[in-house]
């Protein structure tokens, strides 16, 4: 992978990383539906303007159908479920849940497409979940009894990741990463409005809630699948997803930055093996070709 997509890469899970604490400050006064409305419709009007001024709404409207069902499952499925999961789990739990999206990509794509899966990127995603291993054991004494909805709901989130990256391998393939950024959250917010307006709540909402819903819809959403989906256009789905492997560990850092949470040795053993992980998931550490391979790809065609 290129320097410059491994920049926008970690620039990406960086957002992410902060979304699950914003989620936090913000469903209790929102309630999971209306707060994934407000990500999704507020996000969904900054790429439309962002669109139109770059004259890149056209592919959006030749191509709706197929990129209005991929924004549903890579967006505002997994978004509603995490705004569910994050009335009663913690910023950093979800976070961590969250880093299977590469594994049931790597399932679904195998199912799916046939997709071949290397040894090196096998050995990426073991050790990648071993990094996670290793982040969630400061994390096993949650009390998680009676949250059993919302533990299937975090872990049916990277599913719907897993299987967009195959739906986008195959359905978004030469399409316009911009239109399909703004085609994926406008559907997404036309389908949650009706929702949304009946469960809007009663009592006012806090300014709190309220900044932490808007950052979460400019910066975690509108600016973020702005990058995701053109890392997906210069890298590919496949890769691009690992990006959850780096946001355990932004998370940790979000938490201990802005909620004083205390990094331990086994944070800091896990992130840094999850970031090796993600170099050999992502093929920036890759196997020397042997002497054979060498020698014929220097071979000049006849």
């Amino acid at each position: 992978m290129p320097l410059k997509d491994l920049r926008n890469l970690f620039i990406l899970a960086a957002i992410w990383g902060s979304s699950f604490l914003l989620m936090r400050l913000a469903v209790h006064d929102f309630g999971p539906v209306a707060l994934t409305e407000v990500r999704v419709g507020v996000s969904a009007v900054f790429l439309l303007i962002v669109s139109a001024a770059m004259g890149r709404l056209k592919p959006f409207l030749q191509n709706w159908r197929v990129i209005a069902v991929g924004g549903l499952i890579n967006i505002g499925m997994p978004f509603l479920l995490y705004s569910y999961a994050a009335q009663t789990l913690t910023a950093g739990f979800m976070a961590i849940v969250n880093a299977l999206a590469p594994l049931f990509a790597a399932v679904v794509a195998r199912l799916w497409l046939g997709e071949r899966l290397t040894r090196l990127r096998i050995l990426g995603l073991v050790i990648g979940f071993g990094g996670i291993a290793i982040l969630v054991s400061d994390s096993l004494s949650l009390e998680v009894q009676g949250q059993g909805l919302a533990i299937a709901a975090s872990i049916a989130a990277p599913l719907c990741y897993g299987v967009a990256a195959s739906y986008m391998t195959r359905y978004y393939r030469g399409l316009d990463p911009i239109a399909c950024a703004a085609g994926s959250v406008t559907a997404s917010a036309l389908f949650l409005l009706p929702f949304a307006a009946i469960t809007w709540p009663t009592q006012p909402i806090s300014g709190v809630a309220w900044g932490a819903a808007l950052l979460i819809a400019l910066l975690c959403t509108g600016v973020a699948y702005l990058i995701y989906f053109k890392l997906i256009e210069d890298v590919g789905p496949g890769k691009t997803i690992t990006v959850t492997f780096l946001v355990p560990p932004f998370g940790v850092f979000w938490g201990a930055m802005v909620l004083s949470e205390p990094v331990t040795t086994s944070v800091v053993l896990g992130a840094a093996t999850v970031l090796l992980g993600t170099l050999l998931a992502t093929g920036v550490i890759a196997a020397k070709p042997t002497g054979a391979a060498r020698t014929a790809s220097r071979k000049k065609p006849q």
